[in-house]
Protein backbone atom coordinates (compact mmCIF):
# COMPACT_ATOMS: atom_id res chain seq x y z
CA UNK A 1 0.00 0.00 0.00
CA UNK A 2 1.24 3.47 -0.92
CA UNK A 3 0.18 6.60 0.93
CA UNK A 4 -0.43 9.30 -1.68
CA UNK A 5 -1.24 12.95 -1.03
CA UNK A 6 -2.92 14.55 -4.04
CA UNK A 7 -3.09 18.34 -4.17
CA UNK A 8 -6.03 19.39 -6.32
CA UNK A 9 -7.42 15.90 -5.86
CA UNK A 10 -11.02 17.00 -6.47
CA UNK A 11 -10.19 18.35 -9.92
CA UNK A 12 -10.29 16.65 -13.31
CA UNK A 13 -7.00 14.76 -13.24
CA UNK A 14 -6.70 14.54 -9.46
CA UNK A 15 -10.07 12.88 -8.93
CA UNK A 16 -9.47 10.24 -11.61
CA UNK A 17 -6.07 9.48 -10.10
CA UNK A 18 -7.69 9.26 -6.66
CA UNK A 19 -10.22 6.71 -7.91
CA UNK A 20 -7.57 4.56 -9.55
CA UNK A 21 -5.27 4.50 -6.54
CA UNK A 22 -8.12 3.64 -4.17
CA UNK A 23 -9.15 0.82 -6.49
CA UNK A 24 -5.61 -0.55 -6.18
CA UNK A 25 -5.76 -0.49 -2.38
CA UNK A 26 -3.69 2.61 -1.74
CA UNK A 27 -4.42 5.24 0.89
CA UNK A 28 -5.13 8.72 -0.48
CA UNK A 29 -5.43 12.16 1.07
CA UNK A 30 -7.02 14.78 -1.18
CA UNK A 31 -6.07 18.38 -0.40
CA UNK A 32 -8.22 20.84 -2.35
CA UNK A 33 -9.72 24.31 -1.96
CA UNK A 34 -12.64 23.41 -4.29
CA UNK A 35 -12.13 26.51 -6.41
CA UNK A 36 -12.13 24.53 -9.66
CA UNK A 37 -12.45 21.09 -8.05
CA UNK A 38 -15.80 19.53 -7.16
CA UNK A 39 -16.72 17.49 -4.10
CA UNK A 40 -19.01 15.36 -6.23
CA UNK A 41 -15.94 14.18 -8.15
CA UNK A 42 -15.01 12.19 -5.04
CA UNK A 43 -16.83 9.29 -3.42
CA UNK A 44 -16.26 8.96 0.32
CA UNK A 45 -14.86 5.50 1.03
CA UNK A 46 -12.34 3.60 3.08
CA UNK A 47 -8.81 4.75 2.39
CA UNK A 48 -9.80 8.28 1.36
CA UNK A 49 -9.28 11.40 3.48
CA UNK A 50 -10.49 14.76 2.17
CA UNK A 51 -9.05 17.98 3.60
CA UNK A 52 -10.26 21.37 2.42
CA UNK A 53 -7.45 23.89 2.25
CA UNK A 54 -5.05 25.79 0.05
CA UNK A 55 -1.43 25.15 -0.87
CA UNK A 56 -0.79 28.89 -0.50
CA UNK A 57 -1.05 28.51 3.30
CA UNK A 58 2.31 27.14 4.43
CA UNK A 59 1.19 26.32 7.97
CA UNK A 60 -1.81 24.40 6.69
CA UNK A 61 0.29 22.51 4.15
CA UNK A 62 2.85 21.57 6.80
CA UNK A 63 0.15 20.35 9.18
CA UNK A 64 -1.50 18.15 6.56
CA UNK A 65 1.81 16.60 5.48
CA UNK A 66 2.94 15.90 9.04
CA UNK A 67 -0.39 14.35 9.96
CA UNK A 68 -0.65 12.12 6.88
CA UNK A 69 3.08 11.47 6.28
CA UNK A 70 2.73 10.56 2.58
CA UNK A 71 5.06 8.30 0.63
CA UNK A 72 4.29 10.07 -2.66
CA UNK A 73 2.86 13.48 -3.56
CA UNK A 74 0.92 14.03 -6.78
CA UNK A 75 0.85 17.80 -7.22
CA UNK A 76 -2.14 18.60 -9.42
CA UNK A 77 -3.37 21.81 -7.75
CA UNK A 78 -3.13 24.82 -10.08
CA UNK A 79 -4.54 28.24 -10.85
CA UNK A 80 -5.60 28.49 -14.48
CA UNK A 81 -9.13 29.80 -14.90
CA UNK A 82 -8.43 33.52 -15.39
CA UNK A 83 -5.66 34.55 -17.84
CA UNK A 84 -5.41 37.97 -16.16
CA UNK A 85 -5.09 36.66 -12.58
CA UNK A 86 -1.31 36.92 -12.51
CA UNK A 87 -1.09 37.37 -8.75
CA UNK A 88 -3.19 34.28 -8.09
CA UNK A 89 -1.18 32.26 -10.61
CA UNK A 90 2.05 33.22 -8.84
CA UNK A 91 0.60 32.50 -5.40
CA UNK A 92 -0.71 29.06 -6.33
CA UNK A 93 1.49 27.73 -9.15
CA UNK A 94 4.83 29.10 -7.98
CA UNK A 95 4.70 29.87 -4.26
CA UNK A 96 2.18 27.10 -3.56
CA UNK A 97 4.49 24.61 -5.24
CA UNK A 98 7.33 25.80 -3.00
CA UNK A 99 5.15 25.12 0.04
CA UNK A 100 4.44 21.60 -1.21
CA UNK A 101 8.14 20.97 -1.89
CA UNK A 102 9.27 22.23 1.54
CA UNK A 103 6.67 20.09 3.27
CA UNK A 104 7.75 17.12 1.15
CA UNK A 105 11.37 17.61 2.20
CA UNK A 106 10.48 17.90 5.88
CA UNK A 107 8.39 14.71 5.87
CA UNK A 108 10.83 12.66 3.76
CA UNK A 109 8.48 12.09 0.84
CA UNK A 110 9.85 9.43 -1.50
CA UNK A 111 8.89 11.19 -4.73
CA UNK A 112 6.73 13.93 -6.21
CA UNK A 113 4.69 13.78 -9.41
CA UNK A 114 4.26 17.20 -11.02
CA UNK A 115 1.66 17.99 -13.67
CA UNK A 116 2.98 20.53 -16.15
CA UNK A 117 1.49 22.07 -19.27
CA UNK A 118 2.82 21.54 -22.77
CA UNK A 119 2.32 25.29 -23.14
CA UNK A 120 5.65 25.67 -21.34
CA UNK A 121 7.21 25.64 -24.82
CA UNK A 122 5.21 28.66 -25.92
CA UNK A 123 2.90 28.91 -28.91
CA UNK A 124 5.57 29.16 -31.61
CA UNK A 125 7.63 25.99 -31.35
CA UNK A 126 10.78 25.66 -33.44
CA UNK A 127 10.04 22.00 -34.14
CA UNK A 128 6.92 19.81 -34.24
CA UNK A 129 6.51 17.33 -32.64
CA UNK A 130 8.19 19.27 -29.83
CA UNK A 131 11.19 17.40 -28.36
CA UNK A 132 11.90 17.29 -24.62
CA UNK A 133 15.03 19.39 -25.03
CA UNK A 134 13.15 22.22 -26.78
CA UNK A 135 13.61 25.58 -25.04
CA UNK A 136 10.79 26.43 -22.64
CA UNK A 137 9.36 29.79 -23.71
CA UNK A 138 6.14 30.03 -21.74
CA UNK A 139 4.13 33.08 -22.84
CA UNK A 140 0.99 33.05 -20.70
CA UNK A 141 0.64 33.65 -16.97
CA UNK A 142 -0.50 30.08 -16.42
CA UNK A 143 2.37 28.55 -18.39
CA UNK A 144 4.99 30.90 -16.91
CA UNK A 145 4.05 30.09 -13.33
CA UNK A 146 3.62 26.36 -13.96
CA UNK A 147 7.09 26.31 -15.53
CA UNK A 148 8.50 28.18 -12.54
CA UNK A 149 7.02 25.49 -10.31
CA UNK A 150 8.55 22.78 -12.46
CA UNK A 151 12.00 24.36 -12.18
CA UNK A 152 11.71 24.33 -8.39
CA UNK A 153 10.71 20.67 -8.48
CA UNK A 154 13.87 19.97 -10.47
CA UNK A 155 15.93 22.05 -8.03
CA UNK A 156 14.51 20.43 -4.89
CA UNK A 157 16.64 17.31 -4.86
CA UNK A 158 13.53 15.15 -4.45
CA UNK A 159 12.99 12.15 -6.69
CA UNK A 160 10.46 13.42 -9.19
CA UNK A 161 8.55 12.88 -12.40
CA UNK A 162 7.14 15.88 -14.23
CA UNK A 163 4.57 15.26 -16.93
CA UNK A 164 4.30 17.91 -19.65
CA UNK A 165 0.80 17.36 -20.95
CA UNK A 166 -0.70 18.15 -24.35
CA UNK A 167 -4.53 18.03 -24.13
CA UNK A 168 -6.82 15.77 -22.10
CA UNK A 169 -10.57 15.37 -22.26
CA UNK A 170 -13.09 13.05 -20.63
CA UNK A 171 -15.63 12.82 -17.81
CA UNK A 172 -15.28 15.62 -15.22
CA UNK A 173 -13.42 17.86 -17.65
CA UNK A 174 -14.70 21.41 -17.34
CA UNK A 175 -11.99 23.35 -19.16
CA UNK A 176 -11.10 23.62 -22.84
CA UNK A 177 -13.12 22.99 -25.98
CA UNK A 178 -15.11 19.82 -25.13
CA UNK A 179 -17.23 21.18 -22.25
CA UNK A 180 -17.57 24.53 -24.01
CA UNK A 181 -18.91 22.91 -27.17
CA UNK A 182 -21.28 20.71 -25.17
CA UNK A 183 -22.61 23.57 -23.03
CA UNK A 184 -23.25 25.86 -25.96
CA UNK A 185 -24.85 23.18 -28.09
CA UNK A 186 -27.07 22.14 -25.17
CA UNK A 187 -28.29 25.70 -24.75
CA UNK A 188 -28.82 26.35 -28.47
CA UNK A 189 -26.03 28.92 -28.53
CA UNK A 190 -23.78 29.82 -31.42
CA UNK A 191 -20.56 27.83 -31.73
CA UNK A 192 -17.37 28.21 -33.69
CA UNK A 193 -14.06 26.40 -33.97
CA UNK A 194 -10.61 27.74 -34.71
CA UNK A 195 -8.44 26.25 -37.44
CA UNK A 196 -5.85 24.82 -35.05
CA UNK A 197 -4.86 21.25 -34.27
CA UNK A 198 -4.54 19.42 -30.95
CA UNK A 199 -3.37 16.08 -29.63
CA UNK A 200 -6.47 15.13 -27.62
CA UNK A 201 -6.13 12.20 -25.21
CA UNK A 202 -8.74 10.44 -23.12
CA UNK A 203 -8.28 10.82 -19.38
CA UNK A 204 -8.33 7.13 -18.44
CA UNK A 205 -5.31 6.51 -20.68
CA UNK A 206 -3.44 9.22 -18.79
CA UNK A 207 -4.25 7.83 -15.37
CA UNK A 208 -2.61 4.50 -16.18
CA UNK A 209 0.60 6.40 -16.90
CA UNK A 210 0.37 8.52 -13.75
CA UNK A 211 -0.15 5.47 -11.55
CA UNK A 212 3.03 3.90 -12.93
CA UNK A 213 4.90 7.04 -11.86
CA UNK A 214 3.33 6.95 -8.40
CA UNK A 215 4.56 3.37 -8.07
CA UNK A 216 8.14 4.41 -8.82
CA UNK A 217 8.57 4.18 -12.57
CA UNK A 218 10.50 6.84 -14.47
CA UNK A 219 12.47 9.90 -13.38
CA UNK A 220 12.65 13.42 -14.74
CA UNK A 221 10.57 15.06 -17.46
CA UNK A 222 8.19 13.26 -19.81
CA UNK A 223 5.69 14.22 -22.48
CA UNK A 224 2.10 13.05 -22.22
CA UNK A 225 1.18 12.84 -25.88
CA UNK A 226 0.03 10.34 -28.47
CA UNK A 227 2.37 11.84 -31.07
CA UNK A 228 -0.51 12.68 -33.40
CA UNK A 229 -2.73 15.76 -33.70
CA UNK A 230 -6.14 16.41 -35.26
CA UNK A 231 -8.14 19.51 -36.16
CA UNK A 232 -10.19 20.96 -33.30
CA UNK A 233 -13.19 20.68 -35.64
CA UNK A 234 -12.94 16.88 -35.39
CA UNK A 235 -13.78 17.12 -31.68
CA UNK A 236 -16.69 19.45 -32.39
CA UNK A 237 -18.10 17.15 -35.07
CA UNK A 238 -17.87 14.11 -32.79
CA UNK A 239 -19.61 15.95 -29.95
CA UNK A 240 -22.42 17.01 -32.33
CA UNK A 241 -22.77 13.40 -33.45
CA UNK A 242 -22.76 12.01 -29.89
CA UNK A 243 -25.40 14.54 -28.81
CA UNK A 244 -27.60 13.83 -31.83
CA UNK A 245 -27.76 17.55 -32.63
CA UNK A 246 -28.99 18.76 -36.00
CA UNK A 247 -27.19 21.96 -37.03
CA UNK A 248 -28.95 24.49 -39.26
CA UNK A 249 -25.66 25.36 -40.93
CA UNK A 250 -22.03 24.32 -40.84
CA UNK A 251 -20.09 25.52 -37.82
CA UNK A 252 -18.05 28.70 -38.35
CA UNK A 253 -14.32 28.06 -38.63
CA UNK A 254 -12.32 31.08 -37.47
CA UNK A 255 -8.66 31.92 -37.99
CA UNK A 256 -6.42 31.02 -35.09
CA UNK A 257 -6.00 34.00 -32.70
CA UNK A 258 -2.55 35.39 -31.97
CA UNK A 259 -2.28 33.86 -28.49
CA UNK A 260 -3.27 30.34 -29.56
CA UNK A 261 -0.82 27.68 -30.74
CA UNK A 262 -1.25 26.25 -34.23
CA UNK A 263 -0.83 22.81 -32.71
CA UNK A 264 0.01 21.24 -29.38
CA UNK A 265 1.97 18.16 -30.37
CA UNK A 266 4.71 16.74 -28.17
CA UNK A 267 7.23 13.99 -28.91
CA UNK A 268 6.33 11.04 -26.61
CA UNK A 269 9.32 8.83 -27.47
CA UNK A 270 10.93 8.94 -23.99
CA UNK A 271 7.59 8.16 -22.34
CA UNK A 272 7.07 5.19 -24.64
CA UNK A 273 10.61 3.95 -23.99
CA UNK A 274 10.64 4.29 -20.18
CA UNK A 275 7.00 3.45 -19.39
CA UNK A 276 5.97 1.30 -22.33
CA UNK A 277 2.92 3.53 -22.54
CA UNK A 278 0.87 5.00 -25.35
CA UNK A 279 -2.78 6.11 -25.29
CA UNK A 280 -5.17 3.68 -26.95
CA UNK A 281 -8.58 5.42 -26.80
CA UNK A 282 -9.52 7.24 -29.99
CA UNK A 283 -11.73 10.34 -29.95
CA UNK A 284 -14.37 8.26 -31.74
CA UNK A 285 -14.42 6.08 -28.60
CA UNK A 286 -13.78 8.69 -25.94
CA UNK A 287 -16.09 11.53 -27.01
CA UNK A 288 -19.33 9.51 -26.61
CA UNK A 289 -18.26 8.53 -23.07
CA UNK A 290 -17.51 12.16 -22.30
CA UNK A 291 -20.82 13.39 -23.68
CA UNK A 292 -22.66 10.72 -21.69
CA UNK A 293 -21.08 12.06 -18.51
CA UNK A 294 -21.99 15.65 -19.43
CA UNK A 295 -25.59 14.57 -20.00
CA UNK A 296 -25.81 13.14 -16.48
CA UNK A 297 -23.84 15.77 -14.56
CA UNK A 298 -23.71 19.54 -14.26
CA UNK A 299 -20.93 20.88 -16.44
CA UNK A 300 -20.85 24.27 -14.69
CA UNK A 301 -18.56 27.13 -15.75
CA UNK A 302 -15.88 26.37 -18.33
CA UNK A 303 -12.44 27.96 -18.53
CA UNK A 304 -9.62 28.74 -20.93
CA UNK A 305 -6.12 30.15 -20.43
CA UNK A 306 -6.61 32.28 -23.56
CA UNK A 307 -7.66 35.93 -23.44
CA UNK A 308 -8.24 36.72 -27.12
CA UNK A 309 -11.27 38.76 -28.04
CA UNK A 310 -11.54 36.50 -31.09
CA UNK A 311 -12.56 33.62 -28.84
CA UNK A 312 -15.61 35.42 -27.45
CA UNK A 313 -18.88 34.41 -29.07
CA UNK A 314 -21.43 37.13 -29.62
CA UNK A 315 -24.99 36.09 -28.78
Amino acid sequence: MTKVLITGGAGFLGSHLTDKLLDEGDEVLVFDNFDTGYRENLTEQDGLTIVEGTITDRDQVDAVFKDFNPDVVAHAAASYKDPDAWEEDVDVNAHGTLNVLRASEETDVDRIIYFQTGLSYGIHADQVPIPLDHAQRADSSYAITKTTGEHYVELSGLDYVTFRIANIYGPRNRSGPAPTFYSRLSNGQQCFVVNSRRDQMYVEDMIDLFVMAVKGKGHGAYHVSSGEDRPVKDMFDLIVEAMGVELDEDVEVRPRPDDDAETMLLDPSRTIEDFGWKPTTTMEEGIPKTVEWYENNEVGPTYTHLKSEELKVKE
